[in-house]
């Protein structure tokens, strides 16, 4: 493809300008969205104003001259809206991992005479992690892994919940949600969907596809920053009988009565544990004030041309130099990401990011490219492929430095 035709993409791209919402360091192409956003510029000065007036003068006071405490809400309020719910069957608190934990003891609660939780044995491991525990806890419980085309025959008369993430960390695969809840619903059984992969950078449709319990993070497409608060989705119509197992003050009907017995607050808030973390609360509701006059239609339409373009430049590639496409190319069964695997995936990572090129590596050796919508130019989709096949080209990735693994990969 000629350069003239993709930077006549650029120039027709109706989400162009808020590519300047954000901090751009010069000269990087970052294609690592999916594992953790970019900083969008509202969130230096929001984090300053909580930190120098908020904290550093109204201190304590804050708590009602600021509105800290109804900060859960309120961001959840935000993220509904990406998300196809209404304002108030979404919180923002806690971690993805402490969220599903209270979800999904909520959901199995809601269906006592039953005992299997069916999953993808490729789901994301903390989504395994905590059913593991969760059925260690209760006792009597099967985690049911199966790969992706066994799902319809896994669900059956003993399936209490469904748990899937709608996007394939590794590959990119993107489920079918409303097939697949409506698969669970004929069952008898619930659906709970993660969507870390999938807020902010594609529309999602919980309540059209009568999605039960769902969660996500606020770091990753939503670019709250790292560590950044997650969410948890209740429909209205499970909220009255969700019972909140971490039974913590803030989900209290009248947490500052301070009496002894816990008494469930209305509606989502119950789903609240303890105190709000303030700072990267702030954070996150800065952020999310970037997406409120986004088209999430054109969103996924920028997403889809942005991983065509992606995947019709790496083809040569591809050929030459031995790395095998493992996104679907079907536009509904992708998210927003490309992934490749390569015998020697690390190395090549590592080495990409020296040239300016950030991406991520993902166990045993999948390349992995994310490509947010609200900041990346299809004139960067070009130039990482330019600096791939250098560092193809001129066997940098042989470098020792670059097959030395690090912590965090």
């Amino acid at each position: 493809m000629r350069i003239a035709t993709i930077q006549a993409l650029d120039q027709a791209d109706p989400l162009s300008a808020k590519r300047e919402a954000f901090v751009l360091p010069e000269g990087l192409v970052y294609l690592d969205g999916n594992s953790l956003g970019m900083l969008p510029r509202i969130v230096q000065s929001r984090v300053e104003q909580v930190v120098k007036q908020q904290w550093g003068h109204d201190l304590i006071r804050s708590w009602n001259l600021h509105g800290w405490v109804d900060l859960p809400v309120k961001v959840g309020a935000k993220i509904a809206r990406l998300i196809g719910a209404e304002p108030d069957e979404v919180v923002a608190a806690d971690s993805t991992s402490v969220n599903l934990f209270k979800v999904l003891l909520a959901a199995l609660r809601l269906r006592p005479e039953r005992r299997v939780i069916v999953s993808d044995v490729d789901n994301f491991p903390t989504d395994l992690y905590i059913a593991q525990g969760v059925s260690a806890l209760l006792g009597g419980y099967e985690l049911r892994l199966v790969k992706k085309d066994e799902i319809e025959e896994a669900l059956d008369h003993q399936t209490a919940v469904l748990m899937l993430t709608e996007v394939d960390y590794r590959t990119g695969y993107r489920y079918d949600m409303g097939r697949l809840t409506r698969m669970a619903h004929e069952r008898g059984a619930l659906a709970l969907w993660d969507l870390a992969h999938s807020a902010g950078a594609f529309p999602v449709y919980l309540n059209q596809h009568g999605v039960d319990f769902a969660v996500g993070c606020g770091y990753k497409y939503l670019n709250g920053g790292p560590g950044a608060p997650a969410f948890l989705f209740v429909a209205r119509r499970h909220q009255e009988a969700a019972f909140p197992f971490l039974s913590g003050w803030m989900g209290h009907k009248a947490p500052f009565a301070f009496i002894p017995e816990y008494v469930a607050a209305e509606g989502i808030r119950r789903l609240t544990v303890g105190t709000p973390s303030v700072l990267s609360m702030s954070a996150l509701d800065a952020a999310l004030e970037v997406f409120v006059d986004v088209d999430l239609e054109a969103l996924r339409e920028k997403s889809l041309r942005l991983t065509d373009l992606f995947i019709e430049l790496m083809e040569p590639l591809a050929a030459r130099y031995g790395f095998e496409l493992v996104t679907p190319r079907e536009h509904a069964q992708r998210g927003s990401q490309v992934a490749y695997r390569h015998q020697e995936g690390y190395a090549v990572m590592q080495a990409l990011i020296s040239q300016g090129v950030i991406g991520d590596f993902r166990a045993p050796d999948i390349v992995r490219f994310g490509f947010t919508p609200l900041y990346l130019r299809f004139m960067d989709v070009w130039e990482a492929v330019q600096r791939l096949e250098h560092v193809m080209r001129q066997d940098l990735w042989k470098d020792p430095r670059f097959q030395q693994r690090a912590k965090v990969t």
